[in-house]
């Protein structure tokens, strides 16, 4: 289960607790188990500062306490901060990216499963794509992403398992693995009837909760290969 710590301070001397910071992050390289940390200031009071610390675990947590190194920051942390830092120990019971929930169901709901009705409501009206598949580097609008969803609905029965997604600010980062049946013509190639699979990577950016944004890098010549069209 994962782990959240918040570590709760009041210091006139910011600064140099954000240099600490810094040098903990040096020290403890290969050594340290937080996995993200997010620093707020409180906009009603500019001395008041809460830092959110992320672990896998509770124990993994235990582990990056006891580093010597953390203790001796923490120690020079007291002595810049205007009394004690408070601790508050958190056991996550929901975690939800919602961006990376969006981006799934790009891929489960629409691509693979036809609701092009929902392009609207993922994509943004002005939505630019990059797709390595195509002569221009930039192409603009939703209708764009539609004529390519049915495109390749028309051409295999396909599914997407998503192996991994990656989300960071407003991209999320998904590796795929795409499987279809040649069901259409694709691209000039008649109907094979063939099984053939296809790993890619997409880039999604958001901009108020929508796609505004993506980048398309995939095996195509592989998938070309197995339709038989290239040696």
């Amino acid at each position: 289960m994962k782990f959240v710590q918040i570590v709760d301070y009041k210091t006139a001397q910011y600064d140099s607790v954000d240099k600490l910071m810094d040098k903990w992050v040096e020290q403890t390289k290969g050594k340290r188990t937080a996995t993200h940390t997010v620093t707020g200031k409180d906009r009603s009071d500019g001395s008041h500062y809460v830092e959110i610390v992320e672990f896998p675990s509770y124990e993994e947590a235990m582990k990056n306490s006891h580093l010597p190194e953390t203790d001796r920051i923490f120690q020079d942390m007291v002595a810049l901060c205007d009394g004690m830092p408070s601790f508050t120990d958190l056991d996550v019971v929901r975690e939800e990216q919602l961006n990376t929930a969006t981006a799934r169901r790009f891929f489960h709901e629409i691509a693979a499963g036809g609701n092009l009705d929902a392009l609207e409501e993922v994509f943004a009206a002005d939505y630019r794509d990059h797709d390595i598949m195509k002569e221009e580097d930039t192409v603009v609008g939703i209708d764009n992403i539609r004529s390519d969803v049915t495109g390749y609905r028309n051409a295999f029965d396909f599914t997407f398992d998503l192996d991994r997604q990656i989300s960071e600010g407003d991209d999320v980062v998904t590796l795929w693995t795409w499987t279809g049946r040649h069901k259409g013509d694709f691209m000039g190639i008649a109907p094979t009837g063939k099984q053939c699979t296809m790993t890619g990577t997409t880039i999604f950016h958001f901009e108020d909760g929508k796609i505004q944004e993506g980048w398309w890098h995939f095996d195509a010549i592989g998938l070309m290969k197995q339709l038989g069209a290239m040696g």
